[in-house]
Formats: structure tokens, C-alpha cells, sequence
């Protein structure tokens, strides 16, 4: 097996988007009137999309893993995973890896004795009603991770990106406003999981233009080039990626709230984002594995897992290793 490219820049995209919303979140300012139009933007085009994202695909790559290294391993790498995220907790109170650990043990494996794919996109889309029913939040992680599951398990086509894509599109333009209006939880928990799925479709979509021989790379294909060069790495090193970029929300938290402009949210988080993708991508042409990432690996296997990459090899070729990470 190879890793899957796309799910890898999806991975990078979703992380970019968290450490933005985290960034203005854990902002004292952000939960403060007067309100600004960053404010506004960031609460509707942009919190609570990211995290479905990254659920969604925590739920594919836990299929990849199983069907790799077994149940067996899987339940040494989801410990430590919960281990990480203790030791995240102690200086930031918003971390999600235990929540990712408790939720793949608890569902994700018990899942995973189903046969098909219909059973566990049964369960998903049950899972999912009842937490947008119950008000969303972490509530919606156990059934986004199931829905994840049944996506890789039933493959579905890539001709339904495009309708995918508009009737999500179409249902996050038409509930963000109806949410504005009513300040409802349950339609913001719909606009919210509509803004997802129009994200996912919108960037699969952009990710596969590519020039012919027939069609010459035209400006989307550059695009997409482009793209994939940024958010690859971020997202085959996204633990490291995560845990380093709450690191830098809480050293900047008393100079964000000294700002009530918000212009320095945005700052944080591109400074950020942009620091990490060029230190992902030089990592990765030394390293097979982030740090975090690798430090994972061998806390899973019980061993010296080999990291740096040999002299003369393809730095751009895939690794075989499609994991959770």
C-alpha cells in the first residue's frame, strides 16, 4: 500500500483551518462584544468545519491501519494517541486526541467486526442525527468516524464530487444564514457539517485537474500543483503539526487579547501555517515520518522504527505507510 495523496493534502487543509479556528477561539476578545467582521467570518464560513474534516478522515485511515497492521496493533497506537493528548492537556485545554482515542476504541473498533459497508453507513448517518439532534459539537466525532469508515469500505464514485459539491455548497449558503437569523444549535450543526462536505468535494475536486496531452496544464492544474505541494506535508505530518500549533496559540494568547481589532488571529495562524508547511516539507526530504509521527510509530510497535531516508532516494515518491497519521 501507498499513501493516498489526496487524503494527505485534505489532511493538511483541515489542520490549517483548525489552527485558524483555535487561534480565534482560545482569543478572550473572541467570546467579547464588540464583535468585528473577522469575527463574523471565522464563526460562519470556518468554525466547526475543520474538525468534521479531520473526523471524517481519522475514520478512512483507521481502515488503511486496520487493514495493514491488524486490530492488534491498532489498539497500542490509539493508547498512546490517548497518552499524547494528557500530556497536551496540561497546557491546553481544548485538545481533541483523547477524545479521538476514547471514540476509535469505542466505536471505531467494534465497527470494524461489520460486514459491508451499508451497516456501518447505517450507524453513521444514525449517529450523526442524533448528535446534530442533541446539538452537535464533539457529539457528531463517533458518527463523522463511522462515516469515514463506510466511505473507505464502500469507495464511492468520483463522478458524485460534482453533485456532492453543489448540494452542499447549496445547503451551507442557504442554513448559515438561516442560523444567523434563528441562532439555533441544530441548524448551525447542519450549515456547519454542509460547510464540511462542500470543503471535502470542493478541494477533491480541485485536487484532481490535471492537464492532458490532449488539454495542457491550464491555471487550476498549476493550482492544484501548487496546493498539493503545500498541504501534502502539513497533512502527513499533522499530529505534529496539531500539537505544535497549540503551542504557538498559547504563547500568543495574551498578545491576541491585547488586539481588538482580531487582525492578529489571522496573523498567528498564517505565520503559523506557512512556518509549518516549510518545516514539514524540509523534514520530509530528510525523514520518512514527523517527529511526533515517528515517536508515535515506535511507541506502537515496540521498537526503533527507522526514519531518516536513505541518500538518492525519491523524496517525492509515496510511503508505504497510509496510516492515521
Amino acid at each position: 500500500m501507498t499513501r493516498v495523496r489526496e487524503l494527505d493534502a485534505l489532511r493538511g487543509f483541515a489542520v490549517s483551518g483548525i489552527m485558524l479556528v483555535n487561534t480565534w477561539q482560545h482569543a478572550p476578545h473572541a467570546r467579547h462584544v464588540p464583535r468585528t467582521g473577522i469575527d463574523w467570518a471565522v464563526e460562519a464560513l470556518f468554525q466547526s468545519r475543520f474538525y468534521p474534516i479531520f473526523s471524517l478522515l481519522f475514520g478512512i485511515s483507521f481502515v488503511l491501519f486496520l487493514r495493514r497492521a491488524g486490530r492488534w496493533v491498532l489498539l497500542p497506537r490509539l493508547f498512546w494517541l490517548f497518552c499524547f493528548g494528557i500530556a497536551q492537556h496540561a497546557f491546553y485545554e481544548g485538545e481533541v486526541l483523547t477524545d479521538y482515542a476514547f471514540y476509535g476504541l469505542a466505536v471505531l473498533m467494534p465497527a470494524s467486526f461489520l460486514t459491508g459497508g451499508l451497516p456501518v453507513l447505517f450507524l453513521a448517518v444514525a449517529a450523526i442525527a442524533w448528535a446534530v439532534w442533541q446539538g452537535g459539537g464533539t457529539l457528531l466525532i463517533p458518527g463523522l468516524f463511522l462515516l469515514g469508515m463506510a466511505v473507505m469500505e464502500l469507495r464511492p464514485p468520483a463522478r458524485l464530487l460534482w453533485p456532492g459539491f453543489a448540494v452542499s455548497a447549496l445547503a451551507s449558503a442557504l442554513l448559515t444564514p438561516a442560523w444567523v437569523v434563528t441562532r439555533d444549535w441544530t441548524v448551525y450543526s447542519l450549515a456547519a457539517l454542509a460547510g464540511a462536505a462542500a470543503y471535502v468535494t470542493g478541494m477533491l475536486l480541485l485536487l484532481r485537474t490535471r492537464g492532458t496531452p490532449q488539454r495542457p496544464a491550464g491555471p487550476p492544474a498549476r493550482l492544484s500543483a501548487a496546493l498539493s505541494a503545500v498541504l501534502e506535508p502539513l497533512g502527513r505530518m499533522a499530529l505534529t503539526n496539531y500539537v505544535s500549533g497549540t503551542v504557538v496559540i498559547v504563547l500568543t494568547d495574551a498578545l491576541v487579547d491585547r488586539d481588538p481589532s482580531r487582525w492578529s488571529v489571522l496573523a498567528v495562524a498564517a505565520v503559523t501555517v506557512a512556518s509549518q508547511a516549510l518545516f514539514s516539507r524540509w523534514w520530509l526530504s530528510r525523514f520518512r515520518y514527523g517527529p511526533l509521527e515517528w515517536i508515535w510509530r515506535c511507541l506502537t510497535w515496540f521498537r526503533l522504527v527507522p526514519n531518516r531516508l536513505e541518500s538518492g532516494r525519491d523524496h517525492n515518491r509515496p510511503l508505504p505507510d497510509p496510516g492515521l497519521s
